[in-house]
């Protein structure tokens, strides 16, 4: 069952009613004071989780610096910590001793290559074209809008589906100094050397979900529409009410609160503190049994795809996984919940699917924006988790909106 709503009120501590008819600049300076003060006090509750976990690292680097210096200089299980933070070099799909190339890619203005994988019918005759940008540890070949799409609805919607290798994931070329900025026009780049048309469509799931805000900023024009499933969020988008990054911090773990503190305060220790052994790290490169719901565990054989678990991080962890979360939790140019409709004459739409028992992306997150940009036409799927896209018949439910098809 799906519910297609408006989203539920959120309360939004330090928020304005939209409906609110008082514009007095005196009204207005207390409230964004206060707005500010709640927002301070929420981040300071993530900066004294911060604080203890640095204090306890510290402890650590200190024992083992006493322990070392006790055994005579003797290597100690941390070891050095200068040779611990820096990655190592990636392996290069095509290069001497990197893996092979077995993708079609594209050369970019750069230099770098996009691998991609197409599915449907022949781009050059298909009426309704799209980019699928992959989630978080996977690749091109984890497509679930694609692969589990019904290959009637390809053909009586005349739909072609290309996803890609973000970069440093599958057969990409890593790209050290990529940001959320230089992935959208890679999408662009990947869907004009495509031929794509002056318009396409673009759906984006889990982290690579969170990259569709980045295609509304600085590609509006090329879209025919939007589709979020389950968007990743950061704490430090600065519109988001005190009451909501309190709470949303509060669901999570120290650990994985640090996990997504540390790109954005020090990136350069990204590396180190995923591969350290002293302490937990990212629940979700564990995949840590809690993030999954009911619905989840019945789903999660398709999403492993174990044919394809070997070409995900190929290149090297740090290129893959650690520096898309460098990407995803680190310093962004805008704040999403600012951004204004990409489509304000009706010639496009903007969908956000979302299951109410998301374990990883809280769906209280998805409530807030669909409550804030209410342009977003928002899905709420009850007992779904996270790995909703890849059960039965969703993704033609998907396709059918994005395309105004009656369902």
């Amino acid at each position: 069952k799906i519910v297609r709503q408006s989203a539920p009120n959120v309360s939004c501590d330090g928020e304005d009613d939209d409906n609110d008819e008082d514009n007095d600049d005196d009204d207005t300076e207390a409230k964004g004071k206060a707005r500010n003060e709640l927002r301070s006090g929420a981040a300071m509750e993530v900066d004294q989780k911060l604080d203890l976990s640095v204090a306890r690292i510290g402890e650590r680097l200190v024992k083992e610096k006493a322990e070392k210096k006790e055994k005579g200089g003797r290597e100690s299980e941390f070891g050095d910590l200068e040779l611990a933070i820096r990655p190592p070099p990636p392996k290069i799909c095509g290069s001497p001793g990197g893996p092979p190339i077995t993708a079609p890619r594209i050369k970019l203005r750069d230099g770098r290559h996009l691998a991609y994988k197409e599915y449907g019918v022949p781009r050059d005759e298909a009426k309704h074209k799209f980019i699928f940008v992959h989630g978080f540890d996977s690749c091109r070949h984890h497509a679930a809008v694609a692969t589990e799409l019904s290959p009637d609805l390809f053909e009586s919607l005349s739909i072609y589906i290309v996803s890609f290798d973000r970069p440093g994931y599958g057969e990409s070329d890593p790209h050290p100094k990529r940001t959320v900025k230089s992935t959208i026009f890679d999408i662009e780049e990947l869907a004009d050397q495509l031929n794509l048309g002056p318009k396409f469509y673009v759906i984006g799931y889990s982290m690579g979900g969170q990259l569709i805000w980045g295609c509304l900023k600085y590609i509006p024009h090329r879209l025919a529409g939007a589709t979020f499933l389950s968007p990743v969020f950061q704490f430090w988008w600065t519109s988001l009410p005190a009451n909501i990054t309190k709470e949303l911090s509060g669901r999570a773990s120290i650990w994985d609160v640090l996990s997504g503190t540390v790109p954005y305060y020090l990136p350069w220790l990204t590396y180190w503190w995923q591969t350290q052994k002293i302490f937990p790290t990212s629940s979700v490169i564990a995949h840590s049994d809690h993030l999954f719901s009911v619905q989840d565990r019945e789903l999660i054989s398709k999403f492993e795809r174990k044919d394809y678990k070997d070409q995900v991080r190929q290149q090297g962890e740090y290129e893959s996984i650690h520096q898309d979360m460098n990407v995803a939790f680190g310093k962004w140019e805008f704040d999403p919940m600012e951004l204004a409709n990409p489509f304000p004459n009706g010639e496009g739409k903007v969908h956000l699917w979302q299951g109410d028992d998301d374990r990883l992306v809280p769906v209280v997150m998805q409530r807030y924006t669909a409550q804030r940009l209410p342009w977003i036409n928002y899905h709420e799927i009850p007992g779904a988790g996270h790995l909703f896209p890849f059960a039965p018949g969703m993704n033609d439910a998907i396709i059918k909106a994005q395309l105004s098809v009656e369902n």
